[in-house]
């Protein structure tokens, strides 16, 4: 992200559109001037004042609250004003072309929050966690989110952190008295301490995986022949008619998509064309974007007919799917042979008609995802937070197969910790961060 980062920033902090209330934020660099110019007066720290907001010919564009948080006790540790006035886009564009005139540009994508990581207000860590509390789609990835702002994931990565410098400096210190290094690092217990290491890394990462599936959620695809009932399971999950069920094989040409939340975590599901061979032209570019669903999926649910079961057009979609696909299959339409629901093996019994076993289908779902609640202990992580810790795990299980190859056990330390720093931005590359906060909002 280019951007000069002693520039005086302006822009509108508020959701598009109208709204009884809109906020103009502004950071910079001594803005006292710039404050008493656009208010008439000099504005106190951290008090609501009610003011009139002024254009260059003293007339008033607007009448709202302002609020000055002087450096460094604001949001981005610089100057920061705020401006609440009437929440209509005309009225917020008188006010942010004023702040223009006296000499604020344009705030870039997610400036502000870049100012308070570079101005040491948060780390990168809680930088990102800013955007993901924005975005939660859910109660729990609202929580999980604000715990990461707070704090609780970086100091997992901190205490990590810590516990390897603390090893590395007892390994490096025995590099020079080779003579004593093994005795040393047996009477430390260099190893047990990379042990409780490994185990404190391994709760991290679990986690962050959890905190994962709460961000991205689960993609699952509904596959199977035509007129299995992928469009009523679809609507039995959905709560509602966002498929067309019809008797007729094929009605659903195009892939269909429904987000659903089960247990806070989000699923996105897919209801597909049938597939089968097929001369129909539209039905044909359907299927091909099945396929396509497919490979993106996390979870694929194929629906078969519990009145024939699976049949060897069942088994070559089954072979046609990606190995690594977690499969689920489901026997639907049990109302017809008067059925209850069950699990047999790997295999769900359920009527999508009637909504019997869909309940055992939603647990199953969360299962196969992997989906461990842990209450309190989850914080919001992306997949960048989940690569840098599996390379950590790695660097650890290195080190552990060094032995007594202390430079190599050394070497090893120093690399897990580097990787871990790229999480809360201790050690991180501009191009990282311009590609962070170029996905914020305007306002953030």
């Amino acid at each position: 992200m280019a951007s000069t980062d002693n520039d005086t920033i302006a822009a509108v902090a508020t959701a598009p559109g109208r709204g009884g209330i809109g906020v103009v934020r502004v950071s910079g660099k001594q803005l006292t001037l710039f404050a008493k110019a656009i208010l008439g007066c000099e504005p106190k720290p951290r008090l609501a004042q009610l003011c009139g907001f002024r254009g260059s010919q003293n007339d008033v564009l607007d009448e709202g609250i302002a609020l000055y948080f002087p450096a460094p006790h604001s949001f981005t540790g610089e100057d920061v004003i705020e401006l609440q006035g009437h929440g209509g886009p005309a009225v917020l564009q008188l006010i942010l072309s004023r702040c223009f005139e006296l000499g604020a540009r344009p705030a870039q994508p997610g400036e502000f929050t870049r100012r308070a990581y570079l101005n040491d207000k948060i780390d990168l860590a809680q930088a990102e966690s800013v955007a993901d509390l924005i975005d939660a789609a859910s109660a729990e990835a609202a929580r999980c989110a604000l715990r990461s702002l707070t704090g609780v994931f970086s100091q997992r990565i901190h205490e990590l952190v810590e516990a390897l410098i603390n090893l590395r400096m007892l390994v490096e210190a025995t590099l020079d008295f080779p003579e004593e290094e093994i005795d040393f690092l047996e009477a430390a217990d260099a190893f047990g301490k990379l042990a409780a290491i490994q185990n404190a890394l391994e709760k991290t990462r679990l986690g962050a995986r959890q905190g994962s599936l709460l961000r991205e959620g689960i993609r699952v695809v509904l596959i199977g022949q035509p007129n299995v009932g992928k469009s009523s399971l679809l609507n039995q999950l959905a709560g509602q008619d966002v498929a067309i069920v019809t008797a007729v094989a094929g009605t659903t040409r195009d892939t269909v998509r429904e987000t659903i939340q089960i247990q806070g975590v989000p699923l996105h599901i897919i209801d597909t064309a049938g597939l089968r061979q097929t001369e129909d032209e539209v039905e044909r570019i359907g299927i091909a974007r099945t396929w396509e669903a497919i490979r993106q999926a996390s979870v694929a649910i194929l629906l078969v007919d519990v009145q024939h079961g699976v049949t060897a057009a069942e088994e070559d979609i089954i072979a046609a799917l990606p190995g690594t696909l977690p499969l689920l299959t489901i026997h639907n339409k049990i109302d017809l042979n008067h059925e209850t629901h069950r699990k047999q093996g790997n295999d769900l019994y359920l009527s999508a008609k009637t909504g019997e076993g869909i309940d055992a289908l939603r647990t199953e779902l969360l299962k196969i995802a992997g989906w461990q609640p842990e209450g309190e202990g989850l914080f919001m992580a992306r997949d960048r937070h989940l690569l840098a810790l599996a390379q950590a795990v790695q660097h650890i299980e290195q080190a552990r197969q060094s032995g007594d190859r202390l430079e190599f056990f050394a070497e090893e330390l120093r690399l897990a910790q580097n990787v871990l720093s790229t999480i809360t931005g201790e050690f991180s590359a501009d191009d990282l961060l311009g590609e962070i906060f170029s996905r914020f909002c305007i306002g953030k």
